[in-house]
């Protein structure tokens, strides 16, 4: 796990890059590589390759970054883990290829001589990569399937830039702080930016399963080589039998959770009192893990109350005879912590302080990987979300399709100051006749139509007019169509709050503690294997499954409590008043969200609005 960066001078006319910025790019992102720092120059000085290095696999000075094949013709830098690698090099080795190092990022290069760009479909794991290929005189950028690894770019028409982090880009000095009112406008709805959007006009993000090649004809447009949705539907076309849903769901997960075990250094775990983590724990002790250190945050708030972690966490190490850590997070040190978690913080999000904390504390234990069970509930159907859309869409699908009633219901509502308890209630009609407008009303933090009391008016315009919000979350989780009520759900959850705020703030959070959270429910391998068993995943099914899949069971404390989410007491420690917010947008994360943008320069002059 590493942060990478890069410059390429791609027009005759730009200026060779300047070592300054490089360096002062790649040292911004210190905390992701705190066991190694390199930088590469081509011989004419047109593209130069940065790395901070997190040493996890061969943990040698020969695997270090950027490195280079045997005959000098490319050059790689790379953050991630490729979790097939070994068989990959079995293969390589097999067809004749000599490695130098044990790493997986020497398997990059031997692949990419073998079949191009077309290698990045071989490969299973979480990643970022930026390969030169001083042959074809391009750059290739490639991003893994789900977007668990993050990669930002920014091109001026005359030199390229990328960076592991947008700060990073930011700390070289040449790009420009214009804000982006997409990326404004997007976090207001969301509570995350969503991608290919980032805060800065001029910065965006490749986006997940994508590759990009950049030449001396500049930069082309991504191309998609792994699409979710496309995935998913092909589980509608095989659903499985009934009877397969526990052998295939056990199987699958414990095959994945053996892969994310590969490392050179001892592998952890976050445990909550939840299914995911635990049975990941069973699964671990199962897979010939001899002693795990599990580890759980507790706080004074949530004594004996039913957000407690910590007694039931402890239940589950012991059934599994764990050694278990239990790390107590006061209000002051949240307070004290502030500032680093907003300068750590790469985008806003309302999210990611328990992740920053838990990371802490995995760290302090002296661990630099760690496994987590983010990515369950979108897996396996475990949110309510899987419920509420398709029966919003169901009921509203005949009026939504009304011309003008709901804008017109949506008028009434607030006009009459009806549901002031609940501001989306006014929306319903207006956007739960379609998956993507019920997504909107399920995670949304506003709606748009509430933004305007926000958001300075034209900046507000131009925002919504740039997301597209309704039509971009057809393209991305809805094309082609997954073909199920649950399948459909799976894509949204999965291409929007997994991708833009779990995701992500696991990034940035476990990097500023220079430790790897690895997410063994989130790998492509695993949704191509479950996607025929979740058409048929209703009713905890699938989460009931997973309580299983350990031969030791979770005990039945776990596995038949009631889901209540990984949180902090932020409201105590904010000291809110009860607002008037729904569920969503509480007065805690409201308050949050006003912290989180007076960090980011891009939209400060925004932040003051939510004061009020």
């Amino acid at each position: 796990m590493c942060g990478l960066n890069g410059i390429f001078a791609y027009s005759t006319a730009a200026p060779s890059p300047s070592r300054r910025e490089l360096l002062a790019s790649r040292d911004r992102m210190l905390t992701r590589g705190p066991d190694g720092e390199g930088e590469w120059w081509s011989e004419d000085k047109r593209i130069a390759l940065g790395h901070r290095r997190l040493a996890i696999l061969d943990l040698s000075d020969r695997a270090n970054q950027p490195m280079l094949s045997a005959d000098g013709r490319l050059a790689v830098t790379y953050n991630g883990e490729i979790y097939n690698y070994p068989e990959l090099r079995k293969g390589l080795e097999a067809d004749g290829c000599v490695f130098r190092t044990d790493s997986d990022t020497e398997v990059l290069l031997h692949l990419y001589v073998r079949h191009g760009t077309d290698m990045v479909s071989q490969l299973r794991g979480m990643f970022a990569l930026a390969l030169w290929d001083d042959r074809r005189g391009g750059l290739l950028l490639a991003r893994d399937p789900y977007g668990i690894k993050p990669l930002y770019t920014a091109n001026d028409g005359w030199t390229f830039r990328f960076a592991s982090q947008v700060k990073a880009l930011v700390a070289g000095g040449a790009i420009s702080s214009e804000p982006e009112p997409a990326g404004i406008v997007g976090f207001h709805l969301w509570g995350s930016v969503p991608e290919p959007f980032t805060i800065y006009r001029d910065i965006r993000a490749l986006p997940a399963g994508h590759t990009q090649w950049i030449d001396q004809a500049g930069p082309r447009e991504p191309a998609p080589y792994v699409w979710l949705p496309a995935e998913l539907a092909a589980g509608a076309r095989q659903p499985a039998a009934p009877d397969e849903i526990a052998p295939r769901i056990r199987e699958a997960v414990g095959e994945s959770l053996r892969a994310h075990l590969l490392a050179d250094v001892e592998v952890g775990l976050f445990l909550s009192a939840g299914i995911d983590s635990g049975a990941l724990l069973g699964l671990m002790r199962e897979a010939g893990q001899e002693q795990v250190r599990a580890i759980t945050l507790g706080f004074d708030e949530f004594e004996g109350t039913r957000d407690d972690e910590t007694g039931l966490a402890a239940e589950v190490a012991q059934h599994y005879g764990a050694d278990h850590h239990v790390r107590r997070v006061t209000q002051a040190e949240f307070e004290a912590e502030l500032p680093d978690i907003l300068d750590a913080m790469d985008q806003p999000s309302i999210d990611g302080i328990n992740t920053w904390f838990v990371a802490k504390a995995a760290h302090e234990a002296g661990l630099k990987v760690a496994l987590s069970g983010l990515g369950g509930d979108e897996l396996l159907a475990g949110y309510t979300s899987f419920r509420d859309i398709p029966h919003w869409v169901s009921m509203l699908r005949v009026p939504a399709a009304v011309p003008g009633l709901g804008v017109a219901v949506r008028h009434a509502v607030r006009t009459l100051g009806l549901f002031r308890d609940r501001p989306k209630a006014a929306g319903m009609v207006e956007f739960g006749g379609s998956y993507e407008g019920a997504y909107l009303l399920r995670r949304g933090l506003f709606l748009p139509f509430e933004l305007d009391t926000i958001l300075d008016r034209d900046l507000l315009r131009t925002g919504l007019r740039r997301l597209a919000t309704r039509g971009r979350l057809h393209d991305t989780g809805m094309t082609p169509d997954p073909g199920t009520p649950v399948l459909r759900v799976a894509a949204l959850e999965a291409c929007s709050y997994l991708r833009h705020q779990l995701l992500r703030d696991c990034d940035w959070a476990g990097m500023a503690h220079s430790l790897e959270i690895r997410t063994p429910l989130v790998d492509i391998r695993l949704l191509r294997s479950l996607a025929p068993v979740i058409p048929r995943l209703d009713s905890g099914a699938g989460k009931q499954a997973l309580a299983f899949a350990p031969s030791l069971a979770l005990p039945a404390s776990v596995a038949q409590r009631d889901k209540t989410g990984f949180s902090v007491p932020n409201r105590a420690w904010s000291n809110a008043p009860q607002g008037s917010r729904p569920k969503t947008m509480g007065a805690a994360s409201r308050d949050w969200a006003l912290r989180v943008l007076q960090d980011a320069p891009a939209v400060k002059t925004q932040a003051s609005v939510l004061a009020a």
